[in-house]
């Protein structure tokens, strides 16, 4: 029973690092600046929000590129991933673990390797409708598009192109896309 309690806890742990990890790296806090909502005919389009990555209003604070702001959101979001996948794996193949724990595991790891994919669609077909780079983050609340500095900025259109991309990608509700544009080029 005190093995039993000891998975729960730790599964439950995981999970909150997971949801703590995601919601880190889609915050719209204090990081992100100019948020716009953009309608159109009466329905919301999307949001664009400026990413400050690694600049404040007094200057440049590092020289990180837009390529490794990318790079590095694509690895720390993998890292999140591969070590939550880790330990609900290890609940799925307990032997101690109930049956409902081993279920739930696995579908959470089937979820999360669903999730991947769809990220992945959305991040190839946003990029290969000419823009510079992408990273998609799924989540509870929806889905976060962070596309690299375009020298106009993002325009209705843009967000529009990518808000369908990913409502046809994600089955997710135009409300629920959250579209923003970093700061570095």
């Amino acid at each position: 029973m005190k093995k039993r309690g000891a998975i729960y806890s730790v599964v439950a742990l995981m999970l909150c690092v997971a949801v703590y990890l995601n919601w880190y790296y889609t915050k719209t806090g204090e990081d992100l600046t100019g948020a716009t909502d953009y309608q159109a005919d009466g329905k919301v389009l999307g949001e664009s929000i400026l990413v400050n990555n690694g600049t404040d209003q007094s200057g440049p604070q590092t020289s990180s590129s837009g390529a490794e702001y990318f790079s590095q959101a694509r690895l720390s979001r993998q890292q999140a991933r591969d070590e939550a996948v880790g330990i609900l794996t290890q609940t799925a193949e307990s032997e101690t673990a109930t049956e409902e724990a081993r279920t739930a595991a696995s579908t959470n790891i089937q979820l999360m390797a669903s999730n991947a994919v769809t990220e992945s669609r959305i991040e190839n077909l946003v990029i290969a409708k000419g823009y510079q780079d992408c990273v998609a983050f799924i989540n509870d609340n929806g889905v976060n598009v962070i596309v690299s500095k375009l020298e106009a900025g993002l325009t209705d259109a843009d967000v529009a192109k990518i808000r369908d991309i990913v409502i046809s990608e994600a089955s997710v509700a135009a409300g629920a896309i959250q579209i923003m544009e970093t700061e570095t080029k």
